[in-house]
């Protein structure tokens, strides 16, 4: 099956399933609404019986009975009727789900999710901040070696391409930490493998991916909050005086009520002891609540982890890595899903908190937020140290889905071949394409970047491919890195740290010039290949340098050019380098480590008009020809000296 013909299968089988999850969607939405009538006439004829039960002494039993028993059958038709909604949400959701695939092989990016994340960095922890902050300090940001450069984040971006699928926040943390650090070599090759194992189970990707989105929107921040509780020190076990005093008072609460109520006592009594507890509850009501909101910030984005752990424990798989992610699921000897199962629960006990009809009296009464409080604890000093594990082996599960899905959707990329760390730097790949270019425009070139002592020199004229190519080297190099398949019929390659010089900015805010600016992403390029030459065995750099300073004069920009890339070269860095000077490569400093390649374009002059085509294919040598004038006069700009 050829490049083109793979993708057309591919979105014949989502349009398919996209088909038929509407239709089932539609079937119990048309169902759900004649339950919604049944739901009134039942109420309404139960509410019609109880009047006239009222209103006709000599029946009044029968128009109770009638009445109440409609109630009941009301309020069984109700449940009935929230089934029935989850299912039209649940069949909505996975329609949605598989009408994004197409728009994912089209890289249809204004209908696509996705573009909205903006991580903070790597690491657990560090993705847990707020996504509102400034990205110039996150991990994200411009000192990031490739982040920016490479589309990872925002619209258009190696994220919408891959993340849609991912809902839940350690998912997304643990997607953006994988493709914002390179992983070693033998956790790469773990990942492929369980890549490899989900690829082909739609169904179970199709299912963790909407159990994910049908959870209450939340951030990493908000999982953060959580497991900060539940690895914390509980504050009620701590004081069993009070569990003692709050559960006597509900006692005597209750024992009392029962007392005035069989007309045992006098005066109400039990005004004073609800009193006592009422102050109580006052008293420590901002320490109660407040250990509520930071187990329970965002509870609902809680609600189907226990779903998507049991989904994940009870599927047999292959892959070592998926395995080991179901032994951190069944750490303790429980499931996580039965324990999250229990937290549910008591999350659900806690929201009657919320109401405020009946919280009032029945807290009054019982003292409700206290034994709620008392079974938290007890949860999270049973489980609560595990959570961060389950969380963490859920974000890998996501994270290796979508990566599942992108090779799913394009069958005919392939998995990289790591070489060990010990092995010569090297980047080789065959028919090597730009992963967010669709397959149907995308033009394909085998490029090696590599060994020590080359550089790749890309030269052409504008517009001809050379900042593309370079990307596409990245950004592929990027997602090998992480366990991803690329966009590529092979690619072999060893560990490298990636570093680019592409979209350098200046900052008025910091008062930085573009030359200013373009040094000092330079010398972090250089800086990391210093390190990685020095004694202590730093993984080897893969530098791309696109158009490097040109931000200062002709004749200094060739010598400072030279200098930077022989540095490099040196250094036993790697990497390609474009560039629309062609003096640099007659550069007597670089002769016998410069790779020319060049890109072309054809121009044709026809009835007064120009016309340019490119054809985006990658040749040996040195370019041959530019176009600036020719963009000029085509653009309208086509200025003679009297003009």
């Amino acid at each position: 099956m050829t490049s083109r013909e793979s993708p057309d299968r591919v979105i014949a089988d989502y349009r398919r399933r996209a088909e038929r999850f509407a239709a089932l969607r539609d079937r119990f939405d048309a169902r759900s609404r004649r339950i919604s009538w049944l739901r009134l006439a039942l109420f309404v004829v139960a509410i019609a019986l109880l009047v006239r039960a009222e209103l006709s002494p000599q029946a009044r039993g029968a128009f109770l009975a009638g009445g109440f028993a409609l109630l009941a059958t009301f309020v069984v038709v109700a449940a009935w009727h929230g089934r029935v909604k989850r299912r039209v949400r649940w069949y909505d959701t996975l329609a949605r789900l598989n009408e994004e695939g197409p728009l994912r092989i089209a890289r249809d990016w204004d209908r696509l999710p996705g573009a909205e994340f903006a991580p903070l960095g790597t690491g657990f922890a560090a993705a847990a901040r707020d996504v509102a902050a400034d990205p110039a300090v996150t991990g994200a940001g411009p000192d990031h070696p490739y982040a920016l450069d490479l589309d990872l984040f925002g619209r258009a971006s190696v994220f919408q391409l891959v993340g849609g699928p991912v809902g839940t926040a350690p998912g997304l943390a643990t997607l953006a930490d994988w493709l914002l650090a390179p992983a070693a070599p033998e956790e790469i090759r773990a990942r492929q493998a369980a890549v490899a194992d989900l690829a082909p189970r739609i169904e179970l990707r199709d299912q963790l991916a909407a159990l994910a989105r049908l959870q209450t929107p939340s951030r990493p921040s908000d999982v953060e909050h959580f497991l900060s509780w539940a690895e914390g020190e509980p504050w009620l076990l701590q004081r069993p005086a009070l569990v003692r005093a709050t559960r006597a008072l509900a006692a005597v609460n209750v024992a009392l009520i029962a007392a005035d109520v069989a007309g045992l006592t006098g005066p109400p009594y039990w005004l004073l002891s609800i009193l006592a507890g009422l102050a109580l509850s006052w008293a420590l009501s901002g320490r109660v609540h407040g250990i509520f909101d930071r187990a329970f910030a965002r509870e609902g984005a809680f609600r189907q982890y226990a779903a998507l752990f049991r989904t994940l424990s009870e599927t047999m798989f292959e892959a070592p890595m998926l395995r080991e992610i179901q032994q951190a699921l069944s750490s303790g000897g429980e499931p996580a899903h039965r324990r999250m199962r229990r937290l549910e629960r008591i999350m659900e006990l806690s929201d009657l908190r919320r109401s405020g009809m009946f919280y009032l009296p029945i807290h009054a009464v019982t003292l409700w937020d206290f034994h709620v409080l008392y079974a938290l604890e007890r949860w999270q000093v049973a489980h609560g140290r595990d959570a961060r594990g389950w969380l963490r082996a859920l974000g890998q599960a996501e994270a290796l889905a979508a990566f599942a899905t992108l090779a799913h959707d394009h069958p005919d990329w392939s998995f990289a071949e790591i070489l060990d760390a010990e092995a010569t730097p090297i980047f080789e790949a065959r028919a090597l394409g730009h992963p967010l270019i669709p397959s149907a425009i995308r033009v394909d070139n085998d490029v090696t970047v590599g060994p020590p002592g080359t550089v790749l020199l890309v030269t052409g004229s504008n517009m001809s491919g050379k900042s593309t190519l370079l990307r596409a080297i990245g950004t592929n190099a990027v997602l090998a890195l992480a366990g991803a398949p690329v966009c590529a019929a092979r690619l072999r390659m060893t560990p490298v740290r990636v570093w680019t010089a592409m979209r350098v900015q200046d900052s008025l805010s910091r008062g930085v010039s573009y030359f200013m600016a373009e040094l000092q992403r330079l010398k972090q390029v250089v800086d990391a290949a210093r390190e990685a030459a020095g004694p202590n065995g730093a993984v080897p750099v893969l530098y791309l340098l696109d158009e490097i300073l040109h931000g200062t004069n002709t004749a200094e920009r060739q010598i400072a050019a030279q200098r930077v890339i022989a540095y490099l070269v040196d250094r036993g860095a790697i990497g390609a380098v474009s560039t629309h000077d062609l003096a640099l490569a007659e550069a007597p400093t670089l002769q016998g480590a410069l790779r020319p390649v060049h890109f072309t374009e054809t121009i044709r002059r026809a009835d007064g008009h120009m016309a340019m085509s490119f054809d985006y294919k990658l040749r040996e040598g040195v370019a041959t020809s530019t176009n600036a004038l020719a963009l000029m006069e085509m653009v309208g700009l086509g200025l003679s000296d009297r003009s």
